[in-house]
């Protein structure tokens, strides 16, 4: 019987270390790679276009990888449980090959497409390569729970034993396209399968992040920073310097994590061989470059364990604290019109490139909820998910929760400064300079409170606070005493097993914006 398999791409946009790929490609007559634009994924006003334009080259990177090998990326739209029960009657298909998934959506969408798939009689391989683990052999291993500290999940790998080894790159030529398959691939030049652009899925025409997606780009910024291996031996988060932006001081691996350009099993792979030439000599986990491995499956498996980890109700890890809703203050923090510059230069970084360093996301995430705005963490999750080139929904919203100490972490006295924090990385202010160019010739004396500059001094930099840049949303010392009151108070209730009290609106706003701007 012939063999006429499909390699389902999702995630895992690489021909490194893709046993999905292998198992498709083995003793095949035909393989047929596909990319399904999900309509799940295509809302302009949720996902921002430099996600979108990072997801395109991609893709057009991988198509010009099996190009190179005698066949082609048929990129196809459409609900992939409609779609593919289409392809497996039309191109023959015997096989279906896709990496497995962990995310909610997926898990669901996935459940369908495997049913289509045996009342098809096609057969189906799901193996696990967007992990270090396979996070069923994980919770086996920790009595069916995720772990709920990094300590213990580093406890639990170190009892599994190092993750599998990268699997062996393809053969260099593939087996052709099946005859249906490569008649769509051929119809009208081949425009009905290909890379659409931007526009096409009702997208501006092009995106303002600097980093460029695909599989080549990941295996090139990897060498890249690899290289230095002192620096990757010293690696220590959380140190770093977030306003570092024309070099930045980490890898910015984690876009090509995300869509799987970059198999962590490689990059894993590549970190042990440096360390062994160090002898040990190298800083270790949670704060390595390992660890920041570690950190990303850890975060995977809770999302894929925990039951509605990705909001505060009915999600068991997560306090139940009484965030307000307050859309001015989340449009001001989005748009970067707090009227704090370090906060408002971040955010802008963030809608510009889609990324921006952990330390910074630390710093505008407090400051939406516990620190200043108190606004919920969700609200904050919903943004960076638009525009983090690098969003990932498990990483995404463990991280809010830990930033919010809604879960993970409980020092929620230890509160990220607007003011002083990014002073200690950059005193002049440079990173602000270039994120929010009205600010850029206010002198560095007063760049992180412009609003405590004389009115000369606001007039002579082309700034007057309150008509160029925008006053103080709110009194940082008086918000943040007022909100560690409250989450004070949702501690205590979270403790006792009942629900918090909603105390009143935050009402550090407009006057306690006048007493910081007279200070």
């Amino acid at each position: 019987m012939s063999k006429t398999s499909i390699i389902w791409f999702r995630k895992g946009l690489r021909l490194h270390d893709n046993p999905a790929l292998l198992e498709a490609a083995r003793g095949a007559d035909h393989l047929c790679p596909i990319f399904i634009l999900d309509p799940w994924f295509l809302k302009p006003d949720k996902i921002g276009v430099n996600r979108i334009q990072f997801l395109l080259e991609s893709l057009a990177d991988l198509d010009a990888s099996f190009r190179a090998r005698g066949s082609r990326l048929l990129v196809l739209r459409g609900q992939p449980q409609e779609v593919l029960p289409r392809l497996f009657k039309d191109w023959g298909a015997t096989h279906l090959c896709f990496e497995s998934d962990t995310e909610p959506y997926a898990k669901t969408r996935d459940a369908a497409v495997r049913q289509a798939a045996e009342e098809a009689g096609v057969e189906v391989h799901s193996p696990v390569s967007h992990t270090l683990y396979d996070p069923e052999l994980l919770l086996s291993r920790s009595g069916g729970k995720p772990p709920l500290t990094m300590q213990s999940f580093t406890k639990l790998v170190t009892a599994v034993g190092p993750p599998p080894e990268p699997a062996a790159d393809p053969p260099g030529k593939l087996p052709p396209l099946a005859p249906k398959a490569a008649k769509e691939a051929a119809r009208d030049g081949g425009a009905a399968v290909a890379v659409p652009l931007l526009a096409d899925l009702g997208y501006p025409p092009a995106g303002t992040t600097p980093f460029k997606g695909g599989e080549t780009a990941a295996l090139a910024r990897m060498a890249d920073y690899l290289s230095d291996k002192a620096w990757v031996c010293a690696f220590e988060k959380p140190k770093g310097n977030p306003a570092a932006f024309v070099r930045p001081a980490t890898t910015v691996l984690s876009p090509y994590l995300k869509f799987g350009c970059l198999s962590p099993r490689l990059f894993h792979a590549k970190l042990l061989q440096i360390y062994a030439e160090v002898s040990g000599k190298h800083t270790q986990p949670p704060v390595s470059l390992r660890g920041q491995l570690l950190w990303r499956e850890f975060f995977t498996l809770c999302g894929y364990a925990v039951p509605n980890f990705n909001r505060m109700e009915g999600n068991p890890l997560c306090k139940q604290i009484p965030w307000v809703d307050d859309p001015e203050r989340l449009r001001a923090w989005e748009e970067s019109q707090t009227g704090y510059p370090w906060i408002d230069a971040i955010m802008a970084q963030l809608r510009q490139q889609g990324w921006m360093h952990h330390l910074a996301r630390h710093s505008v995430a407090c400051f939406l909820t516990r620190g200043d705005l108190w606004c919920s963490w969700e609200a904050g999750q919903a943004v960076f998910d638009k525009y983090l080139v690098d969003g990932d929904w498990s990483v995404n919203a463990a991280n809010w929760q830990w930033l919010s100490a809604s879960a993970f972490f409980s020092q929620y006295f230890r509160v990220y400064s607007p003011i002083t924090f990014g002073k200690q990385y950059d005193k002049n202010g440079d990173y602000i300079r270039h994120f929010l160019p009205v600010l850029k010739d206010m002198p560095a004396k007063y760049i992180y409170e412009p609003w405590t500059a004389p009115l000369s001094v606001q007039q002579e930099a082309g700034c007057v606070v309150g008509e160029h840049y925008p006053e103080p949303i709110v009194e940082h010392q008086a918000a943040m005493k007022e909100n560690m009151a409250r989450m004070k108070a949702a501690y205590a209730a979270a403790k006792e097993g009942g629900g918090a009290a909603t105390p009143a609106p935050p009402s550090s706003g407009s006057a306690a914006a006048k007493r910081a701007r007279k200070k």
